[in-house]
């Protein structure tokens, strides 16, 4: 189980995440979410090893677009 901050972190930054690609790409939330849950960048920040769920927004916004307009995590 994940700790409490971390969940919240990882909640935060899906949000702004979200935002990000409703902006760069005119997707509704709905879109935004389905394809930031469905991705790669995702599941890994959700694992805490990784430590990406710390890093900021625009960072990690780099890696998800990458994905999205290449179908691989840079």
């Amino acid at each position: 189980m994940k700790n409490q901050d971390v969940q919240f972190q990882i909640e935060c930054l899906t949000i702004e995440l979200a935002h990000l690609l409703m902006a760069e790409y005119g997707w509704d939330m709905n879109r935004a979410l389905d394809e930031l849950y469905n991705s790669s960048t995702y599941r890994k920040m959700e694992d805490e090893r990784s430590g990406l769920y710390y890093q900021s927004t625009l960072y990690v916004f780099q890696y998800l677009k990458n994905e999205m307009e290449t179908g691989v995590m840079a």
